[in-house]
């Protein structure tokens, strides 16, 4: 009889750290935690935490969301080759964090097998459509890069005192030839006659290209010398070597996704930041958490932040562009009246 009752006690209190795991870490319809605090999961783009771009700019949105709600939240970053990104969302997945987020386009090929495998988990993937996967467990964040790199054109253009500036990508796919497509048609609105340099660090397929600073300095190198007084960088990582060639060349730099005037450390590289197309990741992250608490979530589709919502526009820090604001302020109106319309491809 002793025996027996404590095979049902060791059985029972089985059973109920089962239900503690359980109730952790599943969704609740469209969104919402189920029981217990908030465990949010994160997979990071190529290049992880420490970016001082991309990432970094996720992250803040997460550190926002975890302060207002509460709870707690665990971050991933990819293998140099990024070959184990099903790894990282099932690892989360499997862990009971709910919902779990994947920063980065490079995580659209994989991601619709991962959603359903995991039903009762709520997902969000930046830069890559849910509505073309079609699962109702995932959301996309969208932002319009084409629109904020029009201004970061326009200002180029109305700064640069050569007629000649560059564009930077770090890897040639879709999304960042947006980066190159607003900012070429921002700086031809300004001035017709202007040259625009324009390298990707890596072909599609290698991401390599987010993350080597010594390979964003020879390109960008390579523009200054050419004679841009501008170099525009949409590369993530690799955005440090940029930077360090404009100081080497006495050019300047427009940094990319968080104001990165305020993210160096060194004083040289910060000085030629003239300005940065922000690319507000942050907000919507914390957005979507806010959503997925509330029991809000639209699963299977697709939200977009664009000059309107102010998802996208340039960074003001140091003040190197406040003598051009007005224009900046004009051609912004312009297309979000629907005035201009901007090429989403070069």
């Amino acid at each position: 009889m002793k025996a027996a009752a404590l095979l049902l006690a060791g059985s029972m209190a089985l059973a109920a750290c089962a239900s503690d795991e359980d109730s952790g870490g599943s969704a609740n319809g469209g969104g919402g935690d189920s029981g217990g605090d908030l465990r949010i999961g994160l997979a990071f783009d190529t290049g992880g935490r420490g970016d001082r771009s991309f990432n970094d700019s996720a992250v803040a949105g997460l550190e926002a969301a975890v302060e207002e709600h509460g709870g707690e939240f665990r971050d991933l970053s990819p293998s140099a080759d990024g070959s184990n990104r099903v790894d990282l969302l099932t690892q989360l997945a499997d862990e009971g964090y709910n919902p779990v987020i994947a920063v980065g386009f490079a995580y659209g090929e994989v991601i619709g097998d991962v959603v359903e495998q995991y039903p009762d988990t709520t997902f969000a993937i930046i830069d890559s459509s849910a509505e073309e996967v079609g699962a109702d467990n995932l959301t996309g964040l969208l932002f319009a890069e084409h629109e904020g790199s029009f201004l970061a054109g326009v200002a180029a253009a109305l700064k640069s005192e050569t007629g000649h500036v560059g564009f930077v990508g770090g890897v040639e796919t879709p999304l960042i030839q947006k980066f190159e497509a607003g900012y070429v048609a921002g700086a031809q609105a300004v001035n017709p006659d202007i040259v625009v340099d324009t390298q990707y660090i890596s072909p599609a397929g290698d991401f390599s290209g987010f993350n080597d600073p010594a390979r964003g300095q020879i390109v960008a190198q390579g523009m200054y010398d050419a004679g841009a007084d501008i170099v525009y960088h949409a590369a993530g990582g690799s955005g440090v070597g940029v930077f360090q060639a404009a100081a080497a060349s006495g050019g300047r730099a427009i940094g990319v996704d968080s104001d990165q005037y305020q993210t160096v450390d060194d004083p040289a590289l910060q000085a030629v930041i003239m300005t940065s197309m922000l690319k507000r990741v942050d907000n919507a992250v914390e957005a979507f958490i806010g959503e997925f608490v509330d029991g809000n979530v639209s699963g299977g589709t697709d939200e977009v932040y664009d000059l309107s919502s102010e998802g996208v526009g340039l960074a003001t820090s140091g003040g190197f562009i406040d003598d051009i604001q007005g224009e900046i302020d004009d051609y912004r109106q312009q297309i979000i009246d629907g005035e201009i319309e901007v090429a989403t491809t070069p």
